[in-house]
């Protein structure tokens, strides 16, 4: 077996070799400048003859050329900022337990301690050097002779807000064990100056792909061509650098709760699945729409226990809940959990960097009734309105009812009549501000009854229903396409312009503000950095909507309520049971135009299509 020692030797030769390639580097722009001055010496001296003036002259101006783009290219890689992580800082204070169990480990381990403490939200684990002169004021120490020198700092230890959570300190302990074992070799002189090189040119090429302009354009793209020059490279003598300092932290750390690390690593893995169905099932839905979780770290608890009642495989990892948690390690767990939470929403959706008047937190009790049920509505209202807004003779007419007067204006979706003859007359509103509906309206659409004797039958009830929506999807596959367009298309204007409402809020200044340092480079694509979902398409737009219009429909007329599952996101409880059947109708209806599923659904549920329902 390896020791520590070997894997640092190794990582220190490909430092070395990283560091004779800046070395070559600046061999290379002084070699004009070397040159001149033997030119310049040897006529001075009289060993040249008068004909190496031109050359001498022509040496010095390509010296003088390649000093000033020397010094260009030096400037820009040194006050570049190297990207960061975004992260919640968390001071000493704020976690004296967490501190003091990271330095034990560090002491057990025989390394430097970390300088300090963050978390970010993801399941993962690292060191980052922010030694970086503009990541923070230079602490400088004073030697005897007076000289002063920058004080070496180790690199900052960047833990998995998820991991705090759901792991046991026993099990955090173990898993951070080879991660702080990585001070070792990061404090080695020439390791860290090898990194401070590759960090520097990485964030060069990030000031210069985001240059604008001809006049600083171009000296920028000009450095940035040398700088991927430069890690083209170092890449391969880096990269075999990381492995070797990975190894033997990894070596280092062998000694240290290596039984109980094998429990933590698997523990990883669940706590990926869980944060991750989290995001993108619970998380992602509130975000769209102006809310964001505060607690995000504490549901991933609930959405791990429900998976272990789901599981087998996670079965048992339940138990663990009665050990101490790693967020009694935090003096204030609920205030870093909305950090991180809010830290989440910016980096996973591309939210505003404070919360607003549009961009308000809730709680996981409110999540029903704000995210969930207010989601149903606003989808089920945007399906209406794309409705509303198709031409006349973009879907079929609809059967004309039995004994309708043939002289009457032809009814729009959702609306009545604007000429509407006697005994068609628009319902007188009921209790809760809606459209009161006679008995003739709460039958069945396709249930056909006879006239009563005294006039004509009374009109479909007006307002958004079901039955409508049902009718017009099932009566032409061609009407599902064409609205599934129309919601694709309202849905990325409406993204385009929360995407300008966001830009127009000023992100440098808040980002500032609440302290997130970005570097140079991170956010060059624009927010969200790490997308959760790719685009959705017309089809599963125009199924979620739907599924939202039958959601409401349940809410308003069958007594349903909304409901949060922890590994689904929101869901339809009907009698306090879940419904998780309702998907497949609603596919057999957009993807095959068939509504009978979807219709003995609803009259299992007991759920009034022809009824209106409340949108928002």
């Amino acid at each position: 077996m390896a020791s520590p020692e070997t894997g640092v030797l190794a990582a220190r030769a490909r430092a070395l070799a990283v560091l004779r390639i800046r070395s070559t580097a600046r061999a290379v722009a002084l070699l004009p400048a070397a040159v001149a001055v033997v030119l310049f010496a040897g006529r001075a001296t009289g060993r040249l003859g008068a004909g190496w003036d031109l050359a001498g002259w022509i040496a010095g101006g390509a010296a003088v050329v390649s000093l000033l783009l020397a010094g260009l290219v030096t400037a820009v890689v040194a006050r570049a900022r190297p990207a960061l992580s975004p992260s919640v800082p968390i001071s000493e204070k704020s976690a004296p337990d967490l501190y003091r169990l990271v330095r034990d480990l560090a002491e057990r381990l025989e390394v430097p301690a970390p300088s300090a403490i963050a978390l970010t939200p993801d399941c993962d684990s690292w060191l980052e050097d922010r030694t970086h002169r503009a990541h923070g004021p230079p602490r400088r120490l004073r030697r005897p002779d007076g000289a002063g020198r920058r004080a070496p700092e180790a690199p900052v230890l960047v833990i998995g807000s998820p991991f705090l959570w759901w792991m046991r300190v026993a099990e955090l302990r173990a898993l951070l064990a080879p991660v702080v074992a990585g001070t070792g070799p990061s404090a080695h002189p020439d390791i860290a100056a090898a990194r401070r090189f590759i960090r520097g040119l990485d964030a060069a090429v990030a000031v210069s792909a985001r240059a604008g302009g001809r006049l600083r354009g171009l000296p920028l793209r000009f450095v940035g061509r040398v700088a991927r020059l430069l890690l083209r490279a170092g890449r391969e003598h880096a990269t075999i650098m990381e492995r070797a300092v990975a190894a033997a932290a990894s070596e280092r750390a062998q000694n240290v709760d290596y039984g109980l690390r094998i429990v933590a690593q698997e523990q990883v893995g669940l706590a990926y699945a869980g944060w991750d169905r989290l995001l993108t099932r619970v998380a992602l839905p509130a975000w769209r729409m102006g809310r964001w979780p505060s607690r995000l770290d504490a549901g991933v608890v609930s959405a791990l226990t429900e998976l272990s009642r789901r599981d087998r495989l996670a079965d048992g990892f339940a138990s663990r809940l009665g050990e101490r948690p790693a967020c009694d390690l935090l003096e204030e767990p609920g205030a870093i959990d909305r950090a991180a939470s809010l830290l989440a929403a910016r980096l996973f959706h591309g939210g505003p960097a404070e919360p607003g008047p549009d961009w308000s937190p809730v709680g996981w009790q409110q999540y029903p009734e704000e995210v969930v049920d207010r989601k149903w509505r606003l989808e089920a209202a945007r399906l209406h309105r794309v409705l509303d807004n198709l031409p006349a003779s973009a879907l079929p007419a609809a059967p004309p009812a039995t004994g309708a007067d043939p002289a009457a204006s032809p009814l729009t979706y959702a609306h009545t009549p604007a000429h509407a003859p006697a005994g068609r007359r628009r319902a007188a509103p009921g209790p809760d501000g809606g459209p009161a509906v006679s008995p003739h309206t709460e039958s069945p659409p396709h249930t056909e009854s006879p006239p009563p004797a005294d006039g004509p039958p009374a009109a479909p009830a007006p307002g958004p229903t079901l039955a409508r929506v049902i009718d017009r999807l099932a009566q032409d596959e061609r009407a599902g396409d064409l609205v599934a367009a129309r919601l694709g298309a309202e849905v990325e204007r409406e993204e385009r312009e929360e995407a300008a409402r966001q830009a127009a809020r000023g992100r440098c200044e808040q980002d500032a503000a609440i302290g997130v340092a970005w570097g140079d480079g991170l956010a060059e694509g624009g927010l969200p950095l790490f997308p959760l979902q790719p685009p959705r398409t017309g089809r599963e737009l125009l199924a979620d909507h739907v599924t939202a219009m039958v959601c409401c429909a349940a809410v308003d007329t069958a007594g349903a309520t909304p409901g949060l599952d922890w590994l689904d996101g929101p869901a339809l409880l009907v009698d306090g049971a879940r419904r998780a059947d309702l998907g497949r109708p609603v596919l057999s209806l957009v993807d095959d135009g068939d509504a009978g599923p979807l219709r003995g659904w609803l009259t299992t549920v007991g759920v009034r299509p022809e009824k209106p329902v409340r949108l928002v």
